[in-house]
């Protein structure tokens, strides 16, 4: 009788593996588009390591990009089903006829950097300097720069400094040289400057609250196809948890980072400890629905400055550029 429940059992978990690999093998793959040494690695390589994708019923396939446009390109060629972007370019294809959506992944922004001995105590103490600036004469964060300039103390960043657009590593190194008096960057290149004796000057979310936010919002977020998300909608929702249970662990254990520590390239302890702390710092933490009334007010700002070349035809937010399924869930 002993023998028999012992094969019965036996039999029983075999078949529970088995099936359990079927399910693994049959799980929707979700591609996800990012660049090679991108920030974002760091929750999609978490989120592989710790089976979270398997958990939440779908399987994470990571697609290297070789840039920003390649990503834009393959997200409405169909090549990837998700990347990393913003509302900006979310809401003009929106307004274009491109049905994108966004979900928050970081409110992480970028920041003018200044030498901590540097007497620039405002943006207006800038004016007559070589300021360098990441991202293009359209990036988000110079042009909310631009605007807070304009409303505290009337001039504009673009006319009365000399910018200088460059990659965000070579700015960086122009700074450290002496070269620039200030740096517009991404969030990732300050975390090291500010080991390095670089203080923030003004950061992308002390203008957002100038302009009326009332909390952090999300610099960039995960872009994907609306009607995709309605066809593969379990497996949407799949990635939406897997990436809030990988934050979680990003936020509280330090296991985690130690693991990821060989891929960040982080140069020493301090600079280690810093990209950790800011990366804490940008997890987003408000509803969704919060965060895209305060969206709404600081793109109308953009949309000012920057003009049809930012924004196109979408003058206003677009319906839709916050992905509606998450809000009804609220």
């Amino acid at each position: 009788m002993m023998r028999h429940l012992i094969l019965a059992l036996a039999v029983s978990c075999i078949f529970c593996v088995a099936g359990a690999r079927a399910s693994a093998a049959d799980a929707e793959i979700v591609r996800v588009g990012v660049l090679k040494f991108g920030t974002v690695n760091w929750e999609i390589d978490t989120i592989v390591e710790n089976g979270f994708d398997k958990k939440h019923g779908f399987s994470l396939e990571p697609v290297v990009l070789a840039g920003s446009d390649a990503g834009r390109i393959g997200i409405n060629a169909g090549e990837v089903d998700v990347i990393v972007s913003d509302w900006l370019f979310v809401s003009r294809q929106r307004a274009e006829g491109i049905p994108l959506t966004f979900v928050p992944y970081s409110t992480s922004v970028g920041a003018i950097m200044v030498p901590d001995d540097s007497i620039a105590k405002t943006l207006a103490d800038l004016r007559g300097s070589r300021v360098g600036v990441a991202g293009g004469p359209l990036d988000k964060n110079w042009l909310m720069f631009r605007a807070l300039a304009q409303d505290r103390y009337g001039f504009d960043l673009a006319e009365e400094t000399q910018p200088a657009f460059a990659a965000p590593p070579f700015l960086a190194e122009k700074l450290r040289d002496g070269e620039l008096a200030a740096a517009s960057n991404f969030w990732h290149y300050n975390a090291r400057l500010e080991t390095e004796g670089y203080r923030e000057l003004v950061s992308g979310q002390d203008a957002a609250k100038a302009f009326g936010a009332t909390g952090p919002i999300s610099a960039i977020g995960y872009v994907f196809n609306e009607e995709w998300a309605a066809e593969h909608k379990d497996a949407m929702l799949g990635f939406v948890a897997a990436s809030h249970e990988a934050k979680e662990l990003l936020g509280t254990s330090d296991a985690a980072w130690d693991r990821l520590r060989p891929s960040m390239n982080a140069e020493d302890d301090a600079i280690f400890r810093n990209l950790v702390r800011r990366y804490r710092e940008g997890i987003p933490s408000r509803p969704m629905a919060e965060e895209e009334a305060d969206t709404e007010k600081i793109y109308r700002r953009l949309a000012a400055i920057g003009g049809e070349k930012l924004v196109g035809s979408a003058q206003t937010l677009s319906p839709g550029t916050f992905w509606s399924v998450l809000k009804e869930g609220e």
